[in-house]
């Protein structure tokens, strides 16, 4: 456990860092993250910590779908938040567009290499692939649940001004592909029992 827990809470810092990658390349966010970033500029508080509320609202969602959260679930609602919100004033913002690229790059894989590290520790599903799941036990299927989440994150998030572009569709494209080479190097499930479903968090 204690090796797992490690695992999970670096693969949750990992993620984090990509995420402020993709703040700071400046060319666009994952859906979810262009809302987070829709709702900061809209009430004036930190992406990292409007990433933590939804976290928790995600969570209270689970109470009707009947989800029950694992250690992983919690420290993926809270960690991701506050690590965005320590590496953001750290890292900087480049100028030409090279840097910039190789900043989204870096960040795209940094997510897809947290993903399958956190994933890999079996320690629960994130607040978000939870809300997917329970809603795929009311009937809906998996594909369907996770595109209408996107669809509704990402369309809510333009609304209130949230950045989409390059990095939107790279992610969009590219980080089940890493996760998918990525986790077998890391998991650890078929020996410690059943993790989390997705690389969302």
């Amino acid at each position: 456990m204690p090796e797992r827990l490690a695992r999970c809470a670096f693969g949750l810092f990992l993620f984090g860092l990509g995420i402020t990658f993709f703040i700071r390349a400046r060319l666009g966010l994952a859906p979810w993250d262009v809302f987070h970033t829709g709702v900061s500029d809209k009430v004036e508080i930190a992406v990292g910590t409007v990433i933590i509320m939804v976290g928790v609202v995600l969570l209270l969602l689970w109470i009707p779908l009947r989800q029950r959260p694992g250690i992983g679930t919690i420290m993926n609602a809270i960690e991701i938040g506050l690590v965005v919100n320590l590496t953001k004033p750290i890292i900087g913002e480049p100028d030409h567009i090279v840097g910039r690229l190789a900043l989204m790059s870096a960040g795209l894989f940094i997510v897809g290499l947290g993903s399958a590290i956190y994933i890999g520790s079996g320690l629960g599903a994130g607040p978000r692939d939870g809300l997917m799941l329970g809603l795929s036990e009311r009937g809906i299927s998996i594909r369907s649940a996770r595109t209408i989440i996107e669809i509704t994150v990402l369309v809510t998030g333009i609304v209130l001004g949230g950045p989409i572009g390059l990095g939107t569709v790279a992610f969009a494209l590219g980080i089940g592909p890493i996760v998918q080479v990525l986790l077998p190097r890391f998991d650890r499930r078929t020996r410690t029992g059943p993790g989390s479903p997705g690389p969302v968090h």
